[in-house]
């Protein structure tokens, strides 16, 4: 693995500690009882979720990076939560949920917890989902609009590997893309086919239930479940000008591109796009050595 340190982890933290501590230096934290006195975290378990909301019909996405003309961010199936938690229980750890607002899908799940006083803005429209099997692995990505990300878990315990924007020279982002290179793994790196890992340094997440991980603006992430859990994000979108206009860029410039090029052109697209990835890289790593 690449040289991790671990995140910070406390009991508890007060928006004014928060603010100037962890959010205005851009550091992650995991505040063990944030969610304590939530029903969320009594609540949350296999058997009540798919008691709850089983019959809802909800995108699934699989691990592989998305090939041919398939748009980036399509689903590969879709099916009833209490059909997906099932085949969770049987093994599955390839399907998972990612990014299901249940706002107006599932609206009673927003009586289940409490947006945190920690000065920062949430948007209250846009709580998200994410569910996988033990074993499941997210591709190393960064999310596309900047926010301030609260990530609360609940289930079976998740690692998160982080990464500051100021890594990204060696992480082998795809260009058009906010993921890297799908084979430039930071859990198993190759270091003969991609040397630039060697100089990645992060941070590592251990989350257990309950926790409440706080990943900043623009943080790299690699996800494993190592076993059935379920998470909550809860997002406050950028206020500078700077994070703003990076966040407006992203989703109607690069990702638009991304999908017209991709409908157009198909797989020579993506491995143009792969081939950049690799050569812009290994350009940096010789221009510092």
């Amino acid at each position: 693995m690449v040289d991790l340190t671990r995140v910070p982890r406390i009991d508890r933290i007060d928006a004014e500690t928060f603010q100037a501590e962890y959010k205005q230096p851009a550091r992650p934290l995991i505040v063990e009882r944030l969610t304590e006195g939530w029903p969320a975290r009594e609540k949350w378990t296999v058997e009540h979720l798919k008691a709850r909301a089983g019959d809802v019909v909800v995108p699934l996405y699989h691990s592989r990076p998305s090939r041919d003309h398939e748009h980036q961010h399509a689903p590969a199936a879709r099916m009833p939560l209490a059909d997906y938690m099932d085949r969770l229980e049987q093994g599955e750890n390839d399907l998972r949920l990612f990014f299901f607002n249940f706002f107006n899908t599932i609206p009673d799940l927003t009586e289940d917890f409490e947006y945190p006083e920690l000065g920062l803005k949430f948007f209250r429209k846009l709580p998200v989902l994410f569910m996988g099997g033990r074993g499941s692995r997210v591709q190393l990505h960064f999310d596309i609009d900047l926010a301030d990300i609260l990530l609360c878990h609940f289930g079976g315990p998740k690692r998160v590997l982080l990464f500051s924007p100021g890594q990204t020279r060696w992480l082998y982002r795809v260009p058009f893309s906010f993921s890297a290179l799908f084979d430039a793994r930071v859990d198993e790196p190759d270091y003969e086919k991609y040397p630039a890992l060697r100089r990645v340094e992060g941070q590592v997440a251990e989350l257990e239930h309950g926790d409440a991980l706080y990943i900043p603006p623009g943080w790299w992430h690699f996800v494993t479940y190592r076993d059935i859990g379920f998470s909550m994000s809860l997002r406050a979108f950028p206020r500078t000008p700077r994070n703003l206009a990076k966040m407006v860029y992203n989703l109607l410039v690069l990702r638009t591109v991304d999908g017209l090029m991709r409908k157009t052109f198909g797989q020579p697209w993506n491995e143009r796009n792969e081939r950049r990835a690799v050569t812009r890289t290994h350009d940096r790593l010789r221009s510092c050595s």
